[in-house]
């Protein structure tokens, strides 16, 4: 295996990992480790171009920063990507040069499950190294999705209460933009809770189960960002929020599961402007990670999980709060407030590889 240490300012460490025998190329990237071990998941996706995988997994690893910060868990922001079609190419041979490849860094980088990668493959890469989490053990972790879901939601009741003065989502509706494994759990959750639902996906199987479940009604990936809705779901791939969609949009909330919902910075600003209140993603998405954290730390148990999950919603409503005293949109307090607990420095919680 080749690896080079690519040279990114403001990040700690980038490294490609070339394998010819495999067909591995991968990209692991370590934003910052000042409160702990890089920490966030491998995203496997057929990127367009090298340049494409590097800037995904640039911003990808710096939300991870901001997310494990206020998420409360000591670990900096990391991720990983592989070049490669998780459908066609996906092989045990790659995840296991791939997880060699995390080994090789020696605990700078914990590895966990993301778009393209499963537990099952996760199981075959910790049977290489110690250095990945997010599989159940007798009871303990296992798939992240449902807590991410769970959070969303939570997340999502908090901006219902401080937009609407809403008790619940209970008739309210919701536009979802991916009802992958954690968008269709949203799903689920909204409508047991009597919230009405659109949803949309390049996955018409997915599209056809969330309308027989739950009753929903269909739009197009194209046009989910534009449905006259309560409260938009971006829970796919990042930039739902861009300049076309932004000009379409008709929720007065955005709350979904996606990193980097933003194509760019100022859409934040643009967004409050606009009466818009938005949920900053590594906030209300970050439930998965804490508990891949807390499994990592051995801390993991049902009643953590449950209390970690509802604080979601109390520290959305702090950031909403916030942002209405200092005049700023909810992203840029988030930010700040992620940059605070780093200025603070990393606590006195041991980590170490799950034995």
């Amino acid at each position: 295996m080749k690896s080079e240490v690519l040279p990114v300012e403001g990040w700690r460490k980038v490294v490609r990992f070339t394998d010819e025998a495999s067909g591995l190329d991968a990209i692991i990237a370590v934003h910052d480790a000042t409160l702990g071990p890089g920490c966030g998941g491998c995203r496997i996706y057929p990127y367009p171009s090298f340049e494409a995988g590097l800037e995904d997994v640039k911003n990808l690893s710096r939300g991870m920063t901001y997310k494990n910060a206020l998420g409360g868990i000591p670990f900096g922001g990391g991720k990983a990507v592989i070049f490669a079609d998780p459908k066609k190419d996906k092989t045990p041979e790659m995840l296991k040069a791939f997880a060699r490849a995390v080994d090789s860094l020696e605990g700078l980088y914990y590895t966990a499950e993301d778009s393209g990668v499963t537990e099952a493959d996760l199981a075959l890469i910790r049977s290489v190294t110690n250095y990945a989490a997010g599989m159940e053990t007798k009871g303990v972790g296992g798939n992240p999705s449902p807590f991410t879901a769970r959070g969303v939601w939570r997340g999502m009741q908090a901006a219902a209460r401080h937009k609407f003065g809403a008790d619940s989502l209970d008739g309210l509706t919701v536009s979802i933009l991916g009802v992958g494994a954690v968008g269709m759990e949203l799903a689920r959750l909204i409508h047991e809770e009597g919230g009405k639902l659109v949803v949309a996906d390049v996955n018409a199987e997915a599209v056809k189960e969330a309308v027989a479940r739950f009753g929903a009604e269909t739009a197009t990936p194209e046009d989910a960002p534009g449905v006259d809705v309560d409260i938009f779901a971006p829970c796919a791939l990042g930039g739902a929020i861009n300049e076309v969609t932004i000009a379409q949009l008709k929720a007065k909330i955005v709350a979904g599961a996606a990193n980097n919902q933003l194509k760019t910075p100022d859409m934040d600003q643009r967004l409050k402007d606009m009466g818009v209140l938005y949920c900053p993603d590594y906030v209300i998405n970050g439930a998965g990670v804490i508990s891949v954290g807390l499994e990592i730390t051995g801390e993991w148990t049902t009643s953590e999980m449950t209390k970690r999950i509802d604080h979601i919603g109390v520290l959305l409503s702090d950031i909403f709060k916030r942002a209405e005293a200092e005049d700023l949109p909810t992203g840029a307090v988030a930010d700040k407030m992620a940059l605070e607990v780093i200025a603070r420095g990393p606590k006195t919680a041991q980590i170490k590889a799950a034995e």
